[in-house]
């Protein structure tokens, strides 16, 4: 009896779990400069630079999805992600799940925040194993 996890191996799942990690932060990096106005609206008032962190975060959002797809330094690409993720659920979601007066936005936004935490935790994974199988496993 082996003590590894049951495992199959194939390079197109690897391309297809590149790819659906990082389309997010493709479109959001992209939004990010084509409707500025919408993300800062999103930043709690009292961070100051809104507009500099957007266009910080979208360069910051498309380096590392890019680095994650093309599978170039996915690792530092994922780091690259974690660094974005950290701030914007924090700041963003958790402020206004906790903070906003509607019962329902609060809820809405709980649902944001866990998913920040759950891209997190994948964008973490990635910088320690990085996302290539090396040679295929048949089971």
């Amino acid at each position: 009896m082996s003590d590894r996890d049951w495992t199959f191996l194939h390079p197109g799942i690897g391309v297809a779990g590149r790819i659906m990690f990082t389309l997010i932060f493709f479109l959001s990096g992209i939004t990010h400069f084509t409707d500025i106005d919408r993300y800062v609206a999103l930043m709690p008032a009292a961070i100051p630079g809104r507009v500099f962190w957007v266009l910080i975060s979208g360069v910051v959002e498309l380096a590392g999805a890019a680095m994650i797809a093309a599978n170039r330094y996915p690792r530092l690409g994922a780091w690259l992600i974690a660094l974005f993720l950290v701030p914007v659920t924090i700041a963003v979601h958790g402020v206004d799940m906790i903070a906003n007066p509607d019962e329902r936005m609060r809820a809405i936004q709980l649902s944001f925040f866990l998913k920040g935490v759950t891209m997190t935790g994948a964008a973490l994974l990635i910088t320690q194993l990085g996302v290539v199988a090396k040679e295929p496993v048949r089971n």
